[in-house]
């Protein structure tokens, strides 16, 4: 069956939660939910890239903006590594507009290292911001969304965990962790008509302007993705928050420019079994071979993502 929307009320008298909101993609996302009939919460710590500071300023601008163009929206300014801070954002959506229909996981943090050099701190910052911060604003929302048997998540994860990349093993894990909570969501929440997707958004923001540049090679990507503006992101996350995507759920999706694209999911690819079992040289001897040329190569986002943005 399908949904009959009108243009411009693809998320009219819905109340979103955006994290991250006072910059980049939750800004935009904010923006459009807001044009598109939502009430919003952004919320936004104002911290700098790597999530050291606060700064009220940009969650306050992004009101404004919205305010400004006959939206309604409030600002909250809680972490969402803070579980009581998460349940507090839920609490004032309900409490300022009734309500809250849909949540967007998009806050987050970089502290880009080599593996070998990585500390302890540099890796648990950016789990507890990524993939702690998800649980903790999901599992707010997931009462409410339980008690009135709907709603919708939106969680940004990355090809960086998808695919892989250099320098980003705590980034990389927290958000192929996300895909992992998102799915468990989507499975555990469906029986209330509750929904959990993922956007891998390929974007220019200040998070990717804080990868480091080693080579021409990789200047010219960086220029490429430059033009992949924010903006560009928000119809999926908006799409995806509405009665429209009723029937999408525990999927992942990918943004970058004009394209969209859906990824696959792990799967078994090839099976090899011998009646007597197996040894470690019966592997070496025979699995091994029969499985090789399915191995996945050790690629990189780029490598995969080889071709300019359309």
């Amino acid at each position: 069956m399908t949904v009959e929307i009108n243009p411009g009320e693809m998320l009219k008298d819905k109340v979103i939660l955006v994290t991250g909101a006072g910059r980049g993609v939750g800004r935009d996302i904010a923006l459009m939910a807001a044009s598109q009939g939502a009430k919003v919460i952004v919320n936004d710590l104002g911290g700098q890239a790597d999530g050291e500071g606060e700064d009220k300023t940009p969650a306050m601008e992004v009101v404004g903006d919205i305010k400004a163009a006959g939206g309604e929206a409030a600002a909250n300014y809680g972490s969402v590594a803070d579980f009581g801070a998460a349940e507090a954002m839920i609490q004032q959506a309900v409490d300022t507009y009734g309500k809250i229909d849909g949540v967007v996981n998009n806050a987050g943090i970089l502290r880009d290292v080599i593996f070998h050099k990585m500390t302890e701190e540099e890796w648990d910052i950016v789990i507890a911001v990524h993939l702690k911060g998800c649980f903790n604003v999901a599992r707010a929302a997931a009462t409410r969304f339980r008690e009135q048997k709907s709603g919708a998540f939106v969680h940004m994860t990355s090809t960086s965990g998808l695919v892989g990349n250099f320098g980003q093993a705590n980034y990389a894990a927290a958000k192929l962790g996300i895909v992992g909570l998102s799915k468990s969501l989507a499975l555990d929440m469906s029986r209330f008509g509750v929904r959990s997707n993922c956007i891998s958004p390929f974007a220019w923001s200040r998070l990717i302007g804080t990868i480091p540049i080693s080579s021409d090679e990789e200047a010219a990507r960086v220029e490429k993705i430059k033009a992949m503006t924010p903006a560009k992101i928000a119809p999926m996350a908006v799409f995806l928050l509405s009665d429209a995507a009723k029937d999408v759920t525990a999927q992942i999706f990918g943004v970058r420019h004009n394209e969209i694209f859906l990824f696959n999911q792990p799967r078994p690819v090839r099976s090899v079994q011998r009646t007597d079992g197996w040894t470690p040289e019966t592997i070496a001897e025979h699995a091994l071979p029969a499985m090789a040329s399915s191995f996945m190569p050790l690629e990189r986002s780029g490598d995969v993502f080889s071709w300019d943005p359309v």
